[in-house]
């Protein structure tokens, strides 16, 4: 990446402690960073084993008398299963086990949200990569061709792919093809505006693309039971649901969480784990299973590919009338987390602008095509691509300057959502849109052969300077927090102190998102003390719930706060009590104990002589509300915002687009790493730019195209511009502990709309779909 968190730390002006001590945006230098807790630039305790490669990933798992698993799949997008012969391969030499949807003990069916997808296929196949069979053998190579070996006879059926069709077609499951159907109805019907623009939009299918093999290793227990050690991003869940389908009690079976290399969604489907699980019982012995790329392409959740009609009425002055909107989300086989995704599609189809009256109608539909689910910013990211779309429209044809027509309509705290929700956390969207609005813009690149790396298309491009064009876009995008619609958000976290050093339990899995760094901070913060240590999560510990929409940052953290207070707590009292005077005018910094008076003076390490020291707190944010029949309720906790500008440069006569610099202005609540905060936003911003620009896991009649990174096109770091954090709004969340927000989906929602807005800028053509394809960057117009 070009800008690498030093340099995005500089570019704000936010009074945020300063990464390694650079000036702030005044030229005077900044407040010096602490070294610890709460504001330092702490790094993850993993960061170096990462860079190193010695790091072990689930891939690497081993154990004694290991087997290997392998998974048939169907070649085919939908088509009814008349038989399955597993003979040829159970009589493989090496080959262990076998395992059908016959050989399943308990639920046949499993599903985080909605139970409706099976383990393995038994009468019809619903999607390209669906389970059939599993295999174990002593060595991968025999499992995968004993996996080979079972033989199949399908009866094809036409697969239903387009999700208009769907509303139509013959239903695809038991439980029909519609999934959701969410009509939101928000002031008058017959309000019209002066000005009114239409628009038709369609977002891709992107892929979580985790970094790591999704693998993991099953051991039986001497009780019956097995254990999983897996990347599971949602342990407790996954536990529940394993031991569902294997017939047993959910004590005996326990999930360790195990070299997570990252994730930007579900990290791992259940249907991943459960086979593993169901070979080690059969067998006896441990087994493992190293998804291939491919497998990971067909088999776990996706961004929804989402269809968007709109009309936005408006005033003379671009001020905004009335929205209406028809969103339709493609869930792929299964219903996944669609229901959850449609809803936040739908409450936030207008943006983060005041709206007066709004009529939406959304819908999630099962299709053939692969399943769709948890991907950063789901639901939110593609309306922001449509309405984003829309505003560059209006202000096109009222002759206004985009920047200025969303001005003229941002949302602040005290307006109302569509949904009839008030917004009650911090709002400042006026203030980050005129921040990256004022911003400098870069400089042109010059007509030169030394120069012409800067064309879009790289150093062996075929464009000529004279065909680029230049283009600016604004967007601005919103993301709730937490879950949604009545979810019970809760988190428990164990501190415990002995011989001076602090110990975290709490099952929240750290994705990439900086839990255990943050956690590390909070009791530093709290106790003085700089020793922490985060012990390994598995299901032993009580639930945390899953890392999505920020949770872990203000749910867990929150519960390691609490934790961490009571235990400081019980360091102070005891003095407090000796010199007769309240724990409250006691403080602990730099690993010192003070009264207020300066009577008591005493280091962290001589209070607790010895002591040991713990506390278990729970975090559970205030209730919500599903919304009703008409779209209405108070759904989300919280909120959070972000502006980008995006400058593109465009080869009008090629299409080929180069994103030559971002600028992100965001609301942040509250900085708790200025290191791993500007790490989060530039990795959001990077990973929409590939949803604007090049991912898209493209289908043909249900059958995945290329599922592999040659034919998958993730952005590198020779795609990533200059990222310029030009301000962070530090406005506290009364609500969240810390009164911080969660900062990594945000900036993924708009930075696809922003790209979109500056090719359009750029060439004059509407660009309404993404990801951006070379015929739609290529201008209309002749050159000038």
């Amino acid at each position: 990446m070009t800008s690498d968190a030093a340099t995005a730390a500089n570019a704000t002006s936010t009074t945020l402690p300063r990464i390694d001590g650079l000036p702030g945006a005044s030229g005077a230098p900044g407040p010096e960073a602490p070294a610890h807790g709460i504001g330092a630039s702490l790094p993850p305790a993993d960061a170096r084993a990462k860079t190193e490669g010695t790091f072990p990933y689930a891939a690497d798992l081993w154990a004694e008398g290991l087997l290997w698993a392998a998974v048939l799949r169907s070649p085919h997008p939908h088509a009814r299963i008349l038989s399955i012969d597993t003979a040829a391969a159970a009589t493989m030499p090496g080959v262990r086990a076998v395992v059908t949807h016959q050989d399943i003990p308990g639920e046949t069916l499993y599903g985080r949200q909605v139970v409706d997808r099976p383990v393995f296929a038994s009468d019809l196949v619903r999607h390209h990569g669906e389970a059939i069979a599993a295999v174990a053998a002593d060595h991968p190579d025999t499992a995968r061709l004993a996996a080979a070996a079972i033989a199949v006879e399908y009866e094809v059926l036409e697969p239903v792919t387009d999700p208009e069709k769907a509303f139509e077609a013959e239903p695809l499951h038991p439980d029909g093809n519609l999934v959701r159907h969410i009509p939101l109805r928000y002031g008058d019907p017959e309000a019209t505006g002066e000005v009114v623009v239409d628009g038709l939009y369609r977002i891709g299918r992107q892929d979580p693309a985790p970094i790591g093999a999704e693998a993991g290793l099953a051991v039986p227990r001497p009780d019956g039971g097995v254990e999983l050690y897996t990347a599971s991003t949602d342990p407790h869940t996954d536990r529940d649901l394993a031991a569902a389908c294997f017939g047993l009690e959910p004590d005996r079976v326990r999930v360790v969480v195990t070299g997570v290399p990252g994730a930007t969604g579900d990290r791992e489907d259940p249907g991943f784990q459960i086979p593993l699980g169901l070979l080690a019982l059969r067998t006896g012995c441990p087994v493992k299973l190293a998804a291939t790329r491919e497998e990971s392409f067909l088999g776990h959740a996706h961004r929804h590919p989402t269809l968007l009609r709109y009309r936005h009425h408006a005033d003379a002055e671009g001020r905004l009338v009335k929205v209406e909107a028809q969103i339709l989300l493609d869930a792929g086989a299964y219903a996944d987390s669609s229901s959850e995704s449609l809803a936040a599609a739908v409450a936030f189809a207008c943006g983060p602008y005041v709206v007066p009256h709004a009529f939406i109608e959304g819908w999630a539909v099962r299709t053939n095509n692969p399943p769709s689910g948890h991907v950063r910013g789901e639901g939110a990211m593609q309306v922001c691509a449509a309405y984003e779309g829309q505003m560059d429209k209006l202000a096109a044809k009222l002759g206004i300057e985009p920047a200025e027509i969303r001005l003229r309509n941002t949302l602040s705290t005290g307006d109302l959502l569509p949904t009839g929700q008030t917004v009650t956390c911090p709002a400042p969207v006026a203030e980050l849109l005129e921040a990256v609005r004022d911003f400098p813009l870069p400089t042109l690149p010059k007509d030169t052969p030394e120069e012409e790396w800067l064309l879009p298309g790289g150093p062996e491009g075929a464009g000529e300077p004279g065909a680029v064009r230049r283009g600016v876009g604004y967007a601005l995008g919103m993301v709730h927090m937490l879950g949604a619609e009545g979810t019970d958000e809760v988190s428990t976290a164990t501190v415990r102190v002995h011989d001076g050093i602090a110990t975290v339990l709490c099952a929240a899995v750290e994705t990439g998102q900086g839990f255990t760094t943050l956690a590390r901070q909070i009791v530093q913060e709290t106790l003085g003390i700089e020793e922490v240590h985060v012990a390994a999560v598995d299901t032993d510990q009580p639930p945390a719930g899953p890392a999505t929409h920020g949770r872990h940052t203000w749910v867990s953290g929150g519960a390691v706060e609490r934790a961490a207070k009571m235990v400081r707590t019980q360091l102070l009292q005891p003095l407090a009590h000796k010199f007769g005077m309240s724990v409250e005018l006691l403080q602990i910094a730099d690993g010192k104990i003070t009264s207020y008076d300066g009577v008591l003076s005493t280091t962290v390490t001589e209070a607790l002589d010895g002591k040991e020291l713990w506390a278990t707190a729970q975090c559970r944010p205030h209730p919500t509300e599903p919304l009703d029949e008409s779209g209405q309720g108070d759904a989300f906790v919280g909120l959070a915002f972000c502006a980008v500008r995006a400058v593109v440069d465009v080869d009008i006569e090629l299409g080929s687009v180069r994103v030559v610099e971002m600028a992100v202005a965001q609301d942040v609540g509250r900085v708790l790493n200025p290191a791993q905060l500007a790490a989060r936003i530039e990795a959001g911003v990077t990973q929409g730019i590939g949803a604007a620009l090049t991912e898209n896991l493209r289908t043909a009649r249900g059958l995945v195209r290329h599922p592999d990174l040659t034919g998958y096109a993730l952005p590198t770091a020779l795609d990533a511009p200059d990222i310029r954090i030009v301000k962070l709004v530090e406005e506290r969340d009364v609500l969240a502990p810390f009164g911080a927000k969660p900062v990594s989906a945000v900036p993924v929602v708009t930075s696809p709309a922003a790209v979109a807005a500056a090719v359009r800028a750029a060439t004059g053509r509407p660009i309404n779909r993404l990801p951006v394809r070379p015929q739609a960057a290529v201008a209309a117009a002749p050159k000038s």
